[in-house]
């Protein structure tokens, strides 16, 4: 199966029977010759899926164009005699271009609309709405003179359902355009494009039909190509035979139009070439300001060109296909970085299946293959996308097949399962990017990005900024092009997207993507502030309450209970931060999403935070499962396993992606990966990895330690290597916890600390009454006292601050005692 898979529509019955056009509702008009050499045209119904006969006629003609109307009324069709030789497709000097509109509900009259010796092609345009039968249709004639005209023509009913055409004599037309030189036809958005040429500069048009029989200049923008005044080329006015059957060779010029629902503009040009050795092609992407060209390396010098390239719009890609030789996939989205498009060369299973013939790119990502005659319709394969992840070695590729899997946006739960396991079989092999951090960007910004188009300029995209490393087998040059010239103030819809990108283009320096450096900033100085008690009570429960929405949206849209322990503890760090990138996020899509209701925003914030936790989840429980860790594994007194430590250092691979990028991690992360540390690491990388904080001590784990390991030599160094890590505020309470000299020692020189920080000697007695002394030695005895003397002054303030059963007899007991252990005694 290739990636770009093609389920054949329809097939031909008869040798001669080919493929006419493709109208806007997906009706297929074909035609062929019956055993008689009547030309007759059929239409295929895209709905029921079943074959309907339009018209016969009984004549030795070929069809070069055929069009029918909504209502399936009228058939415009454009025909010319067989030379006598009985070469098809091509008007000799002398014969006939036949134009007819035919009644055919039921067939009825024929007229006849042009009689001339160039050749004509036929277009009905389609309203918006079908439900209601139009009084008038509109029929578009193309002329090889290079002239556009549009004809208005009244229907009416006689006889009950009978259809006829009305003041059949003489029809209503308006000259479109003319003097162009290129023209393409956009079926599903009933618009055209054309080019024609001014003092040597081609000027691209496009005039948009519309609902109310009216049509408008759009806009208009030179471009820097090559066309010859004298040319003539139509794109996707029917499969046309007079031009489309023509042999392909590498002289011909390529030139196509695509947008899609995003706003984006694109212009796909392949100019004349006589090289063997490679071929170059261009992509102006209007609606971004810029185009680039790429020049594209052959297979070997001896491999000649005998196909022409083909452009094909698929979504949010255009495809570059060049038979036998490579497929582009083009992001045309965000096309910034060379590195988020797919480029495949050679003997690539997956663009060998593709058909090696001339092909021709119609409207709806349709393609015809004009030398069987089929017609299919391209889409991006998600499962061949994730069997090339899978097998991609290069990382440009596995960046770009990321990217094209995510877009594709059918059954994302079952395909972000997929990535997550080969991205736990290959976190270490990706050295020019952070896989879990693209992942992570990615993932979350296709999950909101169907919510509002306007997203994709102002969520990141993707984690990576620059792209140097080169792509084997291609190259690149990006130059500023003007934007187009807009003719109309008044826009809506797909007009309306496209005005917003130029308009953000022309003015928005820098870009808007959201990043997270305000948040990264407040968050330490919330944390600064927690360690000196100077927090704004009022202010950080707001933040607070924010990560409470995030964590009950997250419990509503996951009932299933969790493998691992996560959000089963506070971790007031990570809610804060969680709660602060709620904040910063909802305000900054309130300043830049207009017309989006609040409700609405807020939930495309719960939606992108809560999916970047789920993901960070899912990677862990992926992983879980895969080494088949055993739950005893939160145990303290046991040694890790191999299955402990792959989960320890996928863990870790997650905390760095998400630290540099300040992302918040679910409540719970920091103990259990603390916890795999005490089991897989020896005592001294432990505490290195603790100062260097890769590990992060929470309150929950260092009271777990506290209490669950005994007093062995071993564990003693370790209680005591991480005391002497925490902050004072958790520190003073885990002290307490442990009934230890070591511990007692640690109180005991606080409280002294706290006790002498004020402290000014004064003029004292000399004499020390020794017998309320349990032991003689003088200077403790003298600080003892001294210190009981400041525990009275101050008794109120101790009582208030809740230093409980520390005092100066708790000192003297913990000096003692830990002299005796210095002397061994």
């Amino acid at each position: 199966d290739p990636i770009l898979s093609i389920p054949g529509v329809l097939e031909p019955n008869y040798e001669s029977l080919h493929v006419l056009n493709v109208e806007r509702n997906g009706n297929i008009i074909y035609t062929y010759k019956d055993d008689k050499g009547n030309v007759i045209f059929g239409l295929h119904d895209c709905r029921t899926r079943q074959n309907e006969h339009l018209y016969t006629f009984e004549k030795d003609l070929q069809a070069v164009s055929c069009s029918v109307n909504s209502e399936r009324t009228l058939l415009a069709a454009s025909l010319v005699q067989y030379t006598k030789e009985g070469v098809r497709n091509e008007l000799q000097p002398g014969s006939k271009c036949l134009t007819l509109l035919v009644e055919i509900y039921p067939v009825n009259n024929v007229k006849v609309l042009k009689a001339v010796d160039s050749c004509i092609w036929v277009q009905f345009l389609y309203p918006y709405a079908e439900s209601q039968p139009l009084p008038q249709n509109h029929l578009l004639l193309i002329s090889e003179e290079k002239y556009i005209e549009r004809y208005h023509i009244q229907i009416t009913q006689e006889d009950g359902n009978r259809v006829v055409i009305k003041n059949s004599g003489h029809l209503p037309r308006d000259r479109i355009a003319e003097d162009f030189v290129w023209a393409q036809w956009d079926m599903s958005e009933q618009r055209l494009y054309y080019i024609d040429i001014k003092k040597s500069t081609s000027i691209l048009k496009c005039i948009q039909f519309c609902a109310d029989e009216s049509f408008n200049l759009m806009f208009e923008i030179s471009l820097d190509i090559t066309l010859s005044d004298s040319g003539f080329k139509l794109v996707n006015f029917g499969c046309d035979t007079c031009q489309g059957q023509e042999k392909f060779g590498n002289h011909q010029p390529s030139l196509c139009v695509f947008t899609n629902h995003t706003g984006s503009l694109c212009v796909c040009y392949s100019p004349k070439s006589d090289s063997w050795e490679q071929i170059t092609y261009s992509v102006f992407y209007l609606h971004k300001g810029y185009s680039k060209t790429f020049t594209a390396a052959l297979r070997s010098a001896d491999s000649c060109v005998t196909k022409g390239i083909t452009f094909l719009n698929i979504g949010y890609y255009v495809a570059v296909y060049l038979p036998g030789h490579f497929l582009h996939l083009l992001n045309i989205q965000h096309p910034d970085l060379i590195c988020h498009s797919l480029f495949l060369t050679g003997n690539n299973k997956m663009i060998n299946i593709l058909p090696h013939h001339p092909l021709q790119s119609l409207t709806g990502s349709l393609i015809l293959d004009r030398c069987s005659g089929k017609l299919y319709k391209a889409f991006l394969n998600q499962s061949d996308l994730m069997w090339f992840l899978w097998n991609s070695s290069l990382d440009c590729e596995k960046m770009a097949a990321l990217h094209c899997v995510l877009s594709c946006g059918r059954d994302p739960g079952f395909l972000e399962g997929q990535i997550i396991q080969w991205i736990s079989e290959h976190v270490s092999t990706c050295h020019s990017f952070d896989l879990i951090q693209e992942f992570l960007i990615a993932s979350s910004y296709w999950s909101i990005y169907p919510e509002s188009s306007n997203i994709d300029t102002l969520l990141p995209y993707s984690s990576v900024l620059t792209w140097n490393t080169e792509i084997p087998g291609i190259t690149l040059v990006t130059d500023e092009i003007s934007l187009p010239l807009m003719k109309v103030h008044s826009l809506k819809g797909y007009w309306a997207k496209l005005n917003s990108n130029l308009e953000y283009v022309k003015y928005t320096k820098p870009h808007l993507y959201y990043h997270n450096s305000m948040v990264r900033r407040e968050w330490h100085n919330l944390i600064s502030e927690e360690k000196t008690g100077r927090r704004s009570t009022v202010y950080v429960r707001n933040i607070l309450d924010n990560a409470i929405k995030v964590i009950s949206y997250m419990e509503t849209r996951n009932l299933e209970p969790r493998l691992i322990p996560l959000f089963q503890e506070e971790d007031n760090h990570q809610r804060l931060l969680m709660g602060l990138m709620m904040s910063e996020l909802r305000d900054h899509l309130l300043r830049h999403l207009q017309g989006i209701e609040k409700k609405k925003i807020e939930k495309m914030v719960l939606d992108y935070i809560s999916k970047l936790l789920d993901l960070i989840c899912c990677l862990l429980e992926t992983s879980w499962r895969k080494h088949s860790v055993h739950p005893w594994v939160l145990h303290l007194d046991r040694r890790g396993s191999a299955a402990d430590f792959e989960v320890f250092h996928l863990m870790t691979r997650i905390l760095e992606a998400t630290d540099s990028l300040c992302l918040p991690l679910p409540p719970g992360f920091h103990s259990l990966h603390t916890i795999l540390g005490v089991h897989c690491l020896p005592l001294h990388n432990l505490l290195h990895y603790i100062d260097n904080g890769v590990l992060r001590l929470t309150e929950t784990t260092v009271v777990r330690l506290m209490k669950d390991l005994d007093n062995t030599e071993k564990n003693e160094k370790l209680k005591f290597g991480i005391i002497m890590r925490l902050p004072p505020l958790i520190g003073k309470k885990i002290c307490r916890l442990w009934d230890h000299p070591v511990s007692s020692n640690i109180i005991s020189r606080k409280h002294v600390t706290r006790l002498l920080q004020n402290y000014k000697k004064e003029p004292r007695n000399s004499m020390i009454d020794k017998s309320s002394f349990p032991i003689e030695f003088l200077p403790l005895n003298y600080f003892i006292e001294i210190l009981t003397d400041l525990e009275s002054s101050n008794q109120a303030l101790y009582d208030f601050e809740g230093h409980d059963s520390v005092d100066a007899e708790f000192v003297e007991e913990a000096a003692l005692k830990h002299t005796a252990m210095l002397l061994g005694l």
